[in-house]
């Protein structure tokens, strides 16, 4: 596998440079949100239940910088504003989709076990 390094990034694998992208509670939401089209921020937050306007805008400009979303502005008055996966955040969004299936395959297990854990704790 070995170690990839630019400037002071680096990544010891395509698992953490994949994370590194994704990671966090509301970017894998936002782009499962954003699979079947385009959508404006206030369409987008009401997909992405129980995300705050700041966070949204905070994970949709990393989500742009890195390249998985294209947020287009149209100079109307007011503003239209609208994001939409790139072809990049497309495969990404394909490459979790797996991820998912287990999730839901598992749900049922994983509430019982942190359910649990919080009640041992």
């Amino acid at each position: 596998m070995g170690r990839h390094t630019r400037g002071d990034i680096s990544y010891n694998c395509g698992l953490d440079a994949a994370v590194d992208v994704v990671g966090g509670k509301w970017k894998p939401l936002i782009l499962w949100a954003l699979h079947d089209g385009t959508y404006r921020f206030g369409e987008l937050r009401r997909q992405v239940d129980g995300v705050t306007e700041k966070v949204l805008v905070q994970q949709l400009r990393e989500l742009e910088a890195d390249g998985i979303v294209h947020r287009e502005v149209y100079g109307e008055v007011p503003p239209r504003v609208e994001y939409s996966l790139t072809p990049r955040g497309q495969a990404l969004n394909t490459a979790l989709t797996p991820l998912g299936e287990w999730g839901a395959a598992h749900m049922e297990w994983i509430l019982d076990v942190k359910s649990a854990a919080r009640g041992a704790a």
